[in-house]
């Protein structure tokens, strides 16, 4: 499996075109369902995939956190993701994917992984309410395969949310209010806890959000408001003050909305800023080549404030309220 794992920079090209690979991993047994379903996780997170070492329990940790293993010399969380999703425990979890994003490096066990899927995101789906209910917001895309199975990719932004010990309270301490009802942003993830990290950062700036789930539904609503906007003779920019956008996303990534808007003269003027926790340079370099005005990493809400703020042109009056 590591050798399907060597080569990035042939991935990396992937990003821009609305194409992802996927790494196919089961869990177990779902009590749900009694199927063992198939799940997926972006390449890009992935560092590597090996049999897990021996893992050193710590003490205080949550229920689906089993300890850490050393790794090269750095000490790396392990979560069982079948413990987290309440599946059963009867069969062994010895293979480990070791991931990387956000700036966070966490182990994930999990029963077998099964091989690298090339995949369109236009074939992501949004997964139903039901499902979405059903597990809790851990599934943010479903696809199908050829072979009839089902894919559902797991947030992995959520289970390094709930398992880690990020102080909520001290994380937001730093965003600063602007106090700027007048000004919009329109946003758009696929992870819930995303969402709702962004929609507090932006009632603590004081700052109006609109929210949507992917790139396609973000599209949808920027072409509505553009129409509106011409319908009583104003610019869009006047609506749509700024643009926040994921790179990872069902149906339309970031990469390709930002494209649109760039090159849609109905949006001249509204910048656009990446916000994503695929935090390596060459998806920055990628980001910016396609018309990205600025990029953030994602769990970091005072930068993220900071940056909405400067972008919005209301970094001077932000600074006075200190």
């Amino acid at each position: 499996m590591s050798e399907l794992l060597k080569n990035i920079d042939a991935r990396t090209k992937l990003a821009g075109t609305n194409k992802l690979e996927i790494l196919l991993f089961s869990l177990g047994v779902d009590p749900r369902t009694g199927r063992r379903e198939t799940y997926g996780i972006n390449v890009f997170k992935v560092r590597e995939v090996m049999r897990s070492p021996v893992i050193t329990a710590a003490p205080e940790m949550p229920a689906s956190v089993e300890g850490m293993v050393s790794l090269r010399g750095a000490l790396v969380p392990v979560i069982d993701l079948a413990k987290y999703s309440g599946f059963s425990a009867d069969t062994p979890r010895e293979i480990m994917i070791v991931t990387e994003y956000a700036g966070h490096t966490q182990g994930f066990l999990v029963e077998g992984v099964d091989t690298i899927l090339r995949l369109d995101w236009s074939k992501m789906r949004v997964p139903p309410e039901m499902l979405m209910a059903q597990s809790g917001g851990l599934v943010t895309a479903v696809t199908e395969l050829d072979d009839n199975r089902l894919v559902m990719m797991m947030d992995v932004e959520k289970v390094l949310a709930e398992t880690t010990s990020i102080d909520n309270e001290i994380m937001f301490r730093g965003v600063i209010p602007v106090d700027r009802p007048d000004c919009t942003v329109f946003y758009c993830d696929d992870s819930s806890v995303a969402r709702k990290q962004i929609e507090r950062t932006l009632d603590a700036m004081g700052v109006k959000g609109v929210a949507a789930v992917n790139g396609q539904k973000m599209w949808e609503e920027l072409d509505k408001v553009a129409s509106f906007a011409k319908s009583v003779g104003r610019p869009a920019s006047s609506i749509i003050n700024l643009v926040l956008t994921d790179i990872e996303m069902p149906e339309m990534d970031g990469y390709i909305l930002t494209k649109r808007i760039k090159s849609d003269p109905r949006f001249v003027g509204v910048p656009i800023v990446m916000h994503s926790s695929l935090s390596g340079m060459s998806n920055q370099k990628l980001g910016l080549s396609v018309g990205v005005d600025e990029y953030v990493p994602k769990f970091e809400p005072q930068r993220l404030s900071e940056t909405l703020a400067r972008r919005l042109g209301v970094g001077e009056i932000a600074l006075d309220q200190v």
